[in-house]
Formats: C-alpha cells, structure tokens, sequence
C-alpha cells in the first residue's frame, strides 16, 4: 500500500468511526426523548450536526470532483459515504432527500471505482447525484406526493436517469416536491415539509425545491428538476444556486410521467426538464449528458448540434436589463441588486442596457402563459368540476384581462381557442428572433421577492405574497418572471448575484435566443468567474423559532 493508499484508508476508517458515533447519540437522543415526535427528530438533527466534521468535499464542483476521482484523490465510494452521512445527518432539519436509495448507491459507487481503475472516463463517472422524486427511477416510488400512489414503483429509469447512470452518476435518492409539482413551495402529505437550508422558516420554493434545497446543504453535486412555471428557476433564485431550464424540446422528458401513467416519449408546449448545480460549469456538463433527442423519436433521424457561446469574455456581451414587469410588482431588495449587478456589468465592459420596450411584450407573454398553464391543469379535472369551470369563466367580461380571468379562461379552453394562442406564441417567438439580433441575453429577476415564510393555507386562490409590505395574488407574482421564457421555449439560466440583509441569496434569471442554451450558461459562468457564485449556508443545526 503506498502512501496515498494508506492516506485514503485511514480517511475512510475514520469517517466511518465518526458516522457510527454521530448515528449512536443521534440514536440515544431519540430514544430519550419517547414518543416526543418532532422535538426528538430535531435534537436528533442537533446532536448529528455537531457531530459531522465539515468536509472539503461537501461543496466541490461536480467537474472538481470529476478530475479528483480521476486522479485517484478519494474514492467514489468515499465520497458516497460522505454525502450519505452528510444526509443522514443534517436532512432531518431540511427533508430535501425523503426518497433514499443508498445501498444502490454504494453499490453503483463501487462499480464507478472499477471503471476508474480501469482507466475509464466518462462525465460523470463517480459523482453522487439526486433527481426530483417526478422522475422514474426504477426500484425508487414516483408518488408525486400523492399519497394515493406512494407506493407507485416504476419498472424502469426516465431517460434522462438512464442518461445519467451512463455516464456513470451514483444516484443517491430523489429530492422533495410540492404535490402534482403544482406550487412554488415543496411539501406534501407524502414526504412532508422541505426547508430552505439559509432559514428553515422558509421555503426553498417549488416543486423542484427539493433539489435545490439539497444542492445548497452539501449533499449532492448535480441534480435534476422540472420547470413550467419557474419550478427550477425559483428554488434556484432562493437557495442561491444555479438552474438551467433547456430550450423547449431539448431534454427528452420519456419517464417524466405522472404517476401510473405509461412512459411514452412525447413533449410537453409548456413543460421542460433541466439540470441543477452549485456552479454554471456543471450546468453546462450536466446538460451535456441529458440533452439530445429521444432514441424512440427523433433521436432515430437527428443528433444534438447545439451552437457555441455567442462569446466566452464578459465584456462581450451585449445585455438588455428588465427589473419592472407591468403585470406585477418586483421587491425593492431584488430591484436593488440587479442595479448593483447592471454597474457591476458595465465596469466590467459589458454592453448593458435597460431599454426595456425593445423587448418583446412581457404583458402578453404572462397573459398567454396564465392561459396554457391553466388549460394544462384544466384538462385533468372530473367533468363536473370542468362545468364550474366554465361558468365561471363565462361570467367573466372580455375586458377583464387580469391573470385570474385568463385563468379562467385557460382552464375550459377549446381547441380552436388553443389554436389561436399557438399562433400568439409563434408571433412571440418571432419578435424574440429579431430582438436577438441586437442582444445576447436579457437579465430581469427569477422571482419577485427573496424566499418567503412557508404558507400552507388552502385555496391557492386565496394565498397572498406580500411585497415591500403590500399583499398581491400569489398565484399572480409567482408566476410573472416565468412566463416570458417559458410561453416562448427559450433558454433561461439563473446564477447567484446576492444576498439580502438577512443573509438570502438573490438570483438573476438570464434570458437567450432559442436553442443557444451555451450562451445564457456561458454568461453565467462569466458572472460567477467575475463576481462570485454559490455561498453556502451555516448549516449548523441550531434550532430557529418560526413565528
């Protein structure tokens, strides 16, 4: 045994003495505690953070990780280990990662160790993952958090799963989700609360909170989420990480089914799914390995040929900035820091602009988007509540153009009115051609607010979001800043550029041309290679009353 051999022995002998002390407290924390329920699950959580000896590991790069297995640093083992204790320890406080899968993944990490041996190299060969619980992982449930289909165990990965097991990820479980992925926070009766790592009173968001709630603690180095209302690009916005949501089509969504129902490889008008990460690089690397056409479709015929980055220098780049939206207000703390982001901008070269009636009309976009989105949600219902439905929007005046009538109208809509808002979209997409001519990216914000106290009151309908001390409608603000990307299919990226007075993150959401998704990657790299990207959270385990 050479000394490298001997080194990575005696790391691994003690991380495992430290793993079974840290379980044993835990353990006899709980036990004294009786049937106290919740209040034993948190000192347990207590006693395993303090415990846990910070790793160098826990927030590397998944492309640093990458190179270090390569180079034989540590083990894929070793690092599953690590993230599994990590997990074990400090997810009682977060529920990010309900749905586990560790002895698969220790095993998986042992045939990464092999092919390493062997000299092997693929892109992600060793790097523990997670994936949102939406996504078929055969041997895994897929419940959506339905407790009607939590047992629902599919036979078979989606394909962007297979596509990561292939290139040699250890999946370590799936990560939290609203129920029906149909709220900007993530719980549900299945698997309960997920918590924002920065503060537990908070939401990570939704309905792909889960992942971004586990990359910002340190358990994982990728993961994958699903995005058609800002479901990626949101929790990225408040856990201060990154999310790519693809160009319209470019990640097959086969095995992102609902629950029960039959993996077919068809597409979605609305609906993407993307990679996740605590840097723009692996965003880039990650989407690498998922993009590219469904092997049952027009993967037969085509191949992925994605175009460059439009530049690889900041100064390079030309940038419209959009911080107001006409439909919905914007908070003054994330105003502010894409003001300070736009001077950052400009001293470092960059072409900034905030000609913001060059773009493409946000109104519209949001108008039309609150119409599909509805339509989608609309088609699943019992015939009898569709009846209600479509009284309700009947009753409303032509005039009335808020989000909620469109709503209305959207959730009855008929195939010659659906048809009609295809031909809307196709107009959108057109101007954004031509606005893209004269700029490479538009930056405006991901979300209105930083992340905000969990709210689980019933009806949605009825939620308020308050902002800079007025209330609004939530189903209104949460979903402006996502329409204009979404309605038009276009890559969006959203990087970390702040943090507010308590200490949460803030995030810029960036906006390219249709499938230039390197661009907006590209530029977010430049961002964080410039100014600085993710920061972790304390992650202490200290307890925080919630009031």
């Amino acid at each position: 045994m050479d000394r490298r051999d001997e080194s990575r022995s005696s790391h691994g002998a003690a991380a495992a003495s430290t793993r079974r002390d840290f379980l044993l407290k835990a353990g006899a924390c709980a036990a004294s505690a009786g049937a106290g329920g919740a209040s034993a699950a948190i000192a347990a959580q207590e006693v395993a953070a303090q415990a846990l000896a910070p790793s160098e590991w826990d927030y590397w790069s998944a492309g640093d990780l990458v190179a270090a297995l390569r180079e034989r640093r540590i083990s894929a083992l070793e690092l599953t280990d690590r993230a599994i204790a990590r997990i074990e320890a400090l997810d009682a406080g977060v529920n990010a990662v309900p749905a586990r899968d560790f002895e698969r993944a220790r095993a998986a990490a042992r045939v990464a160790d092999a092919a390493l041996a062997r000299g092997e190299k693929r892109a992600l060969l060793g790097v523990p993952v997670t994936v949102k619980e939406s996504f078929n992982v055969a041997g895994l449930p897929t419940s959506w958090g339905d407790p009607r289909f939590r047992r629902f165990t599919p036979k078979d990965d989606a394909l962007a799963v297979s596509r990561l097991k292939t290139a040699g990820a250890v999946i370590l479980g799936k990560t939290n989700v609203s129920q029906w992925l149909s709220d900007w926070q993530s719980y549900n009766p299945v698997y309960g609360t997920t918590h924002n790592p920065f503060d537990p009173c908070r939401t990570p968001g939704g309905s792909s909170g889960g992942s971004a709630a586990a990359l910002a603690a340190g358990f994982c180095a990728l993961s994958l989420g699903s995005d058609m209302g800002g479901s990626m690009r949101e929790p990225a916005h408040y856990c201060g990480i990154y999310a790519h949501k693809p160009t319209q089509g470019l990640v097959p969504r086969r095995g992102h089914a609902r629950p029960g129902a039959a993996p077919l490889p068809e597409e979605h008008e609305l609906a993407v799914i993307g990679p996740m990460a605590r840097s723009a690089a692996d965003l880039a690397l990650a989407l690498d390995v998922v993009a590219g056409p469904d092997e049952m479709t027009a993967g037969v015929g085509y191949g992925l040929a994605l175009p460059p980055p439009r530049h690889d220098r900041l100064s390079d780049f030309r940038a419209l900035m959009i911080d107001a939206h006409p439909l919905g207000p914007t908070s003054h703390v994330v105003r502010e820091a894409l003001a300070r982001l736009a001077e950052r901008l400009a001293q470092a070269g960059a072409k900034v602009s905030d000609e913001r009636a060059r773009a493409p009309d946000l109104a519209q976009a949001t108008r039309l988007h609150a119409r599909l989105l509805s339509a989608y949600w609309g088609a699943g219902l019992p015939f009898g509540t569709y009846e209600k439905l479509f009284r309700d929007a009947d009753s409303r005046s032509l005039r009335d153009q808020s989000l909620a009538a469109e709503r209305a109208r959207g959730a009855v809509l008929s195939f010659r009115e659906w048809r009609g808002a295809e031909a809307e979209r196709a107009q959108l997409r057109r101007k954004w051609r031509e606005f893209f001519h004269d700029f490479d990216v538009v930056l405006c914000p991901a979300a209105p607010t930083t992340a905000f106290p969990h709210d689980h009151s019933m009806p949605l309908e009825a939620r308020r979001a308050r902002i800079d001390g007025r209330l609004y409608a939530y189903l209104d603000v949460h979903t402006i800043w996502a329409a204009p990307a979404t309605i038009a299919g276009l890559p969006a990226t959203v990087a970390p550029i702040d943090h507010d007075g308590s200490g949460l993150p803030i995030g810029v959401q960036i906006i390219g041309p249709y499938l230039e998704d390197r661009t907006t990657i590209a530029f977010a790299t430049q961002l964080e290679r410039a100014f600085g990207g993710f920061t972790p959270p304390a992650m202490n385990g200290a307890r925080r009353v919630c009031r």
